[in-house]
C-alpha cells in the first residue's frame, strides 16, 4: 500500500502504513488549524502562526503578521507531539507589555492542536486497521486488535493529562492576573500618595512660614502694649486715658491674650510639624521616586509603615518593637512596604480591641528576620498550609481578595527570601520574612 502525500482533510480517503512515520500536515488540516488562528488574534494577538520542528512556516493569521511583524515572531508554546515528538510550535505576537497573555493563548492554542493531532491519529490508526483487516487472518487480527488497544489507551492516556495540563494552566493564568492587578493596585495607590504629598506639601510651606513670621509680629506687638501700659502707669497715670487704656485693657482681656499667644503658636507650629511628617512619612511609604531596587533599612520602613496605617491601628493597641540595628538589604522599597502593610492590617483586623503587636527584627547569619506576632485568634491549622494561596480568605465575602498574603509571599520570594506563617506565643498569628543581607 501506498502513503498518500495530500494533507489530512475529514471525510478523505486515507491510505497509510501502520508505524509509518507522519508529518503535522499529514494529520491535521489548515481547514481545523486556521480558525484557531483567527480565534487568538480575535481574543487581541497580533498574529498567530503554526510552524514545524525546524521552524518552517506552516499557517498563519494574518498571513504576513501584523505591522509588517514577520509571522515568525513573538511567544512560542510547548511543543505539539506527535507519537510523544515535537513536530511543531505555536507562534503567538503581540504587544511586548502582554507577554503573560500572549504565553497563554499560545499554551492554549498547541493544547488545542494536540488534541486535534491525538483525535486524527486515532481516526487514521482506526482506519488504517479497518482496511488491513479485509486480507488479514484471524490471529492476525488479533494482534491487530491487541496493538490498537495499547494504541487506544495510550492516546485516552495522552488527552487525560492534556487536559489536566490545560486546567491547570488555565488556572494559572487565572492567578497570575490577580497577582498583577493586586500589583497595579498597590502601585496606584502609591502614585496616588505621592501625589497628595505633593500637593500638601507646599500649602503647608505657606503655613509654617507664616505663622513664624506670626511669632515675630506678635512679639513686637507684646512689646508695644507693655511700653505703653507702662506709660500710662507712669507719666500719664490718673489721666482719663489711662483709666480708658486699663479699662480697654481689662475689657479686652489682654493679660490672658499676651499669656496665651507663645502657646498657641507653639501648638500650630507642632500641628504643622506633625502635618510635615505625615505626609513625608506618605511619600516615602509609596517610593514613587525610587529608581528600582536600593539599599533599604527594613526597620526604618516597618516605622514608614506603622505611620501610614496610624488611623487603621484599633485604639488601645500596644506595638512592641523590638529592633535590632540591620544592614541594609537590596530590594525595591516599595515592596517591602507592601510587605509590612498586608501583614500589620491582618493583625488590625484579628481584633478590635487589646491588640498586642510585637514586631521584631534580627540577624541571623547571612540573613535578616522581621517576625510579627499578635494576640488574636490565629491560624486554623487546617489552613496554615493555604494562607499564602491567591483568592484564599477567611474573611466574609467582601471583607477580603485573598490576594494580601498572596502579594507578601511573592515580593518575598522574588528576593530570595522566605515567609512563614505560623502562631505565636500568645495564641494568636505569627509571620517571619527572612531576606539574604545584600551582597550575599
Amino acid at each position: 500500500m501506498e502513503r498518500d502525500t495530500g494533507s489530512y482533510a475529514p471525510g478523505r480517503p486515507l491510505r497509510f502504513l501502520v508505524g509509518e512515520e507522519r508529518g503535522l500536515q499529514e494529520v491535521v488540516s489548515g481547514e481545523e488549524v486556521i480558525p484557531l488562528l483567527k480565534g487568538a488574534v480575535l481574543a487581541g494577538a497580533r498574529a498567530a502562526t503554526l510552524v514545524d520542528a525546524d521552524g518552517m512556516l506552516i499557517w498563519s493569521h494574518p498571513g504576513n503578521g501584523a505591522d509588517g511583524e514577520p509571522s515568525s515572531a513573538g511567544v512560542v508554546g510547548p511543543a505539539i507531539l506527535l507519537e510523544g515528538e515535537p513536530v511543531g510550535f505555536v507562534r503567538v505576537a503581540g504587544e511586548p507589555d502582554r507577554e503573560e497573555f500572549l504565553k497563554g493563548i499560545a499554551e492554549m492554542l498547541t493544547a488545542s492542536v494536540n488534541l486535534m493531532v491525538g483525535a486524527n491519529l486515532k481516526r487514521m490508526l482506526t482506519t488504517e486497521i479497518h482496511t488491513a483487516v479485509v486480507n488479514q487472518s484471524y490471529e492476525e487480527l488479533l494482534e491487530t486488535n491487541r496493538r490498537l488497544a495499547i494504541s487506544e489507551a495510550r492516546y485516552r492516556d495522552l488527552a487525560e493529562r492534556l487536559e489536566i495540563t490545560v486546567e491547570e494552566r488555565t488556572d494559572e493564568l487565572k492567578k497570575a492576573l490577580a497577582r498583577l492587578v493586586q500589583q497595579e493596585k498597590m502601585a496606584s495607590v502609591g502614585q496616588l500618595a505621592a501625589g497628595i504629598a505633593h500637593e500638601i506639601n507646599n500649602p503647608m510651606g505657606f503655613v509654617t512660614s507664616n505663622i513664624n513670621t506670626l511669632r515675630k509680629y506678635a512679639a513686637r506687638f507684646e512689646e508695644m502694649l507693655c511700653l505703653a501700659r507702662e506709660l500710662f502707669a507712669g507719666r500719664l497715670a490718673g489721666s482719663p486715658e489711662a483709666k480708658r487704656f486699663a479699662e480697654d485693657w481689662g475689657r479686652l482681656r489682654l493679660d490672658r491674650v499676651l499669656a496665651d499667644v507663645d502657646g498657641l503658636i507653639a501648638q500650630s507650629m507642632e500641628g504643622a510639624e506633625r502635618v510635615r511628617k505625615i505626609v513625608a512619612d506618605l511619600k516615602g511609604f509609596s517610593h514613587i521616586d525610587d529608581p528600582g531596587e536600593t539599599l533599604v533599612d527594613l526597620n526604618a520602613e516597618i516605622e514608614r509603615t506603622l505611620a501610614v496605617l496610624v488611623h487603621e491601628i484599633p485604639p488601645g493597641t500596644e506595638i512592641v518593637r523590638e529592633f535590632t540595628p540591620l544592614p541594609e538589604v537590596r530590594c525595591v522599597a516599595g515592596e517591602m512596604c507592601q510587605v509590612f502593610l498586608n501583614i500589620i492590617m491582618n493583625a488590625c483586623q484579628s481584633r478590635s480591641e487589646g491588640l498586642r503587636l510585637t514586631i521584631r527584627t534580627a540577624v541571623e547569619g547571612n540573613a535578616l528576620v522581621v517576625a510579627f506576632a499578635d494576640n488574636g485568634p490565629g491560624i486554623p491549622p487546617e489552613h496554615l498550609s493555604r494562607v499564602f494561596e491567591p483568592f484564599f480568605t477567611t474573611k466574609p465575602v467582601g471583607k477580603g481578595s485573598g490576594m494580601g498574603l498572596a502579594v507578601v509571599y511573592d515580593a518575598v520570594t522574588a528576593r530570595g527570601g522566605t515567609v512563614e506563617a505560623g502562631s505565636s506565643p500568645d495564641g494568636g498569628a505569627s509571620f517571619v520574612v527572612t531576606l539574604p543581607v545584600a551582597g550575599k
